[in-house]
């Protein structure tokens, strides 16, 4: 029973059956194409044949688990747990940086206990959503104090993953949080100032040294591959080869010549949309991007019909993160985003942002499956010069 009254049961038949299964599908396509990419790059890579279907298929059954505690749970109990949240990855962010958190091509950004890797910067994510949620629910309108306020809250695990150095996932949670205030009904001159602040930024980090050489190349390459270095548009001409080798239906499952001779670097993770589209072709690429499509679609409607300002923020966060994460990731196996470690949702190999992603969906199924619980509603005529009376949806 929550506090109006009502068991689990009720607010269960509520629940988004299409939003959940998008989720459920994009992982199991992902789970096979993970084991796809490993079987056959096993014995380079010193493992067993279905090493990584296993680990990734425990990451996925905790994500589901963790999932369904925070459909279960009421999202308004989670106002205070989010703010503990944001603390916790914080500190996580933080420690990460010191001698404890442990490095790889020349980035740290892991926390290393034994077989287990964990990523704090894909907890920062959700971080951000809780912070911007939390604060931004307390304002009918933002005012420009109170975007400084939040901007300010947001900044600190950004810059924080930022320093890692981890430019791709920090310009994610920059783009969640802009969301997240378009949604909370910021001013459209504000929208248009921090917009104008945040290519200002990118073209100074860029131009002004801040960034290494190599990582000024491989950001930029993608906008004059012929002209840039052969070392840093290498995994963007693998990438594009297995995509186009795909062709309309695919060279078939375990088939691709790009794949099973390992050409494209790092495929179960930031590349495993290439081999959607080397076994799939255009037909298995475009059955992912029609699930992700009806994951955003699912969660713009969960944000129209949310009942309070909170959970309608939440469920923004989630769109932003979940759809910018797919367009980079997808965009940079195919040539029109810069190359960054940007994973697909459900469907790259990893642990932390498995979980993360599946609970931003518990998130967004919390919010929507509680929207006729209470008193609140919209305000809608009856007839022409009658009252106006509560519509619960």
């Amino acid at each position: 029973m929550d506090r109006t009254g009502k068991s689990i049961l009720y607010y269960l038949r509520h629940v988004d059956y299409l939003l959940l299964m998008s989720a459920v599908a994009l992982s199991f396509i992902g789970l096979v194409m993970i084991y796809s990419v490993t079987k056959a790059q096993a014995p380079y890579l010193g493992v067993g044949p279905d090493h990584y279907v296993i680990r990734q298929a425990v990451f996925l059954a905790i994500g589901f688990a963790v999932m369904v505690i925070f459909i279960v749970v009421d999202y308004r109990i989670l106002e205070f747990f989010g703010v503990l949240y944001y603390i916790i990855a914080v500190l996580m962010l933080a420690a990460v940086m010191t001698p404890i958190g442990s490095s790889a091509l020349g980035a740290q950004r892991w926390f290393q206990f034994g077989p287990i890797q964990i990523q704090p910067s894909e907890f920062a994510a959700l971080a951000v959503v809780f912070i911007t949620a939390y604060f931004a629910s307390k304002e009918e309108q933002i005012t420009l104090r109170a975007l400084a306020k939040i901007l300010a809250f947001a900044a600190v695990p950004i810059l924080l993953v930022y320093k890692q150095p981890d430019l791709g996932t920090a310009i994610i949670l920059g783009v969640t949080a802009f969301t997240m205030l378009v949604v909370a009904n910021t001013r459209a001159l504000h929208l248009f100032l921090m917009f104008v602040l945040l290519i200002l930024g990118i073209v100074i980090i860029l131009n002004l040294g801040i960034l290494k050489q190599y990582q000024v190349e491989r950001l930029t390459a993608f906008l004059h591959p012929k002209n840039a270095p052969p070392a840093t548009v290498y995994n963007l001409q693998q990438s594009e080869i297995a995509i186009g080798s795909g062709g309309t239906f695919g060279t078939g499952f375990g088939r691709g010549s790009q794949t099973n001779l390992a050409f494209v670097p790092e495929q179960q993770t930031d590349f495993i949309f290439t081999a959607v589209g080397e076994q799939l072709g255009f037909v298995g690429s475009a059955t992912v991007v029609g699930l992700f499509f009806i994951m955003a679609w699912r969660l713009i409607r969960a944000i129209s019909l949310s009942r309070d300002s909170y959970g309608r923020l939440l469920v923004a966060g989630a769109l932003g993160s979940i759809v910018f994460s797919v367009f980079q990731n997808m965009g940079m196996t195919i040539g029109i985003m810069p190359i960054t470690g940007i994973p697909l949702p459900f469907m790259s190999y990893g642990g932390s942002s498995a979980v993360v992603f599946f609970m931003m969906i518990g998130l967004a199924l919390n919010v929507e499956m509680r929207r006729k619980s209470g008193n609140i509603g919209r305000y809608l005529p009856l007839k022409s010069g009658q009252e106006l009376e509560p519509v619960i949806r």
